[in-house]
């Protein structure tokens, strides 16, 4: 697991159902480069950190589905943000890890696990035929936070006896679930079975029989252009059961939010408010993907993310079987992409800003601080978090990597090991 951050994305389904008090939410920019002015000939500043994040891009807002059922909450103050991150109603704090204790908890270690579907032989099936097949393996879901109010999003049905796969943003802060079957409106008090904030997964288990489970393809035969429509419940109960469609505008696009890495497909199938965690799928009907974000910002339109189902296969089995994803390494740095333009102008080496360091991380332990820029791991330069991902994911935790690091002028080693994901957020 890698912890660097582009810090632009938000999402949250945690809109509240009451009114409530003014909420701030906490942005940086994002990792898509602006079209600033250029900067006037001035002396340059000996310690330039506070300015970089100006120089860092495009605010983009990731929203992720909920209901618009109380006011504009007010940005917290950003210093020397290049572009003003635009509100969004219904929307709240994100936190690193999706608080979900009060909800009463279902049995682990039944065996069941996720099948991924080869991709079928003939034509595409229409749209109202994949509709009509594919409607009764979603649900709506509906979370109580008590005096906080709720949240609502999408699911799918993933088993006949209940196992529900939902986003773990989802579910935040929730004391108690509710899930409705599409098909009947039936209502079901769920449990949670796992939880994972770092993919944004979660699987819930109702007490049901006879549901028709949705049939999971394989995201990896995808291509840019095919064909995919979006099941969910966008703005709340009244408009349940919407299907939107469009193409997959890109795979593979690695998006960092909250301190997590992910690897998303994009889309222009219109996602809004409320249809979060529902079913992208393909023009067979199969399931490819969990939708999840959305680009918010002033002129971006149909810039939408969905989890690709392989990665969602082995979190759901691992959350079925454990409750948790164990084993996953992580360096504890939130790092974001460091403009060409902005190193140039500040005489900074290319190479990854340090926006801040997990407490309790080996990172921190060795003395890794925000500000730094890292300019290389185990000798190879990095320019993109892809690439440090991609060295990342040879390790496992206890391995030890080495992160060249600039500060103040002077560039110098550090040797950092990997912890579990889970002993550091």
């Amino acid at each position: 697991m890698l912890d660097e951050d582009y810090s632009g994305w938000y999402h949250s389904d945690a809109a509240r159902t009451e009114p409530e008090s003014e909420h701030r939410s906490d942005y940086s920019e994002a990792w898509w480069s602006s079209s600033e002015p250029e900067p006037q000939p001035q002396p340059k500043p000996r310690r330039p950190w506070r300015w970089i994040g100006a120089l860092l891009g495009v605010v983009l807002l990731i929203i992720a589905s909920a209901c618009l059922f109380h006011g504009i909450g007010e940005k917290g103050d950003k210093p020397d943000a290049s572009v003003p991150a635009q509100q969004i109603p219904g929307t709240e704090d994100v936190v690193a890890d999706a608080d979900t204790d009060s909800l009463p908890r279902a049995e682990t270690g039944t065996g069941v696990t996720m099948t991924l579907a080869p991709k079928p032989e003939g034509d595409a099936r229409s749209l109202q035929e994949i509709y009509r097949e594919c409607l009764p393996s979603v649900v709506a879901i509906r979370t109580s936070k008590g005096k906080l109010g709720g949240s609502l999003g999408t699911g799918i049905v993933m088993t006949a006896d209940g196992y529900i796969i939902t986003n773990a943003h989802v579910l935040d802060g929730a004391k108690s679930v509710t899930v409705t079957l599409l098909s009947d409106e039936t209502e079901h008090e769920a449990k949670l079975v796992g939880t994972d904030s770092v993919s944004d997964l979660a699987v819930l288990k109702i007490e049901a029989q006879n549901l028709k489970p949705a049939e999971f393809g394989q995201s990896d035969s995808l291509q840019v252009g095919d064909d995919v429509i979006a099941i969910g419940n966008p703005l709340g109960t009244e408009l349940n059961g919407t299907m939107t469609n469009g193409i997959v505008s890109a795979i593979n696009r690695n998006v960092i939010f909250g301190g997590h890495s992910m690897t998303l497909i994009q889309t222009n199938a219109a996602i809004n408010e409320g249809n979060s965690g529902g079913p992208l799928i393909n023009e067979f009907g199969q399931v490819v993907g969990v939708t999840n974000m959305k680009a918010f910002t002033t002129g971006v339109e149909g810039i939408c993310f969905a989890i690709p189902t392989s990665v969602i296969r082995p979190v759901v089995d691992a959350l079925i079987a454990e409750g948790q994803v164990n084993g996953r390494a992580s360096i504890g740095i939130v790092i974001g992409a460091l403009d060409a333009a902005a190193a140039e102008y500040y005489d900074l080496p290319q190479g990854l800003y340090v926006e801040s360091v997990a407490e309790g991380s080996d990172a921190a332990k060795q003395g890794i601080q925000p500000g730094d820029i890292v300019t290389a791991v185990n000798g190879q330069a990095v320019t993109t978090t892809y690439e440090v991902n991609a060295i990342k994911e040879t390790f496992s935790v206890g391995d030890t990597m080495t992160l060249t690091i600039y500060r103040d002028g002077e560039t110098f080693d550090v040797t950092v090991t990997l912890m579990d994901t889970n002993d550091i957020y």
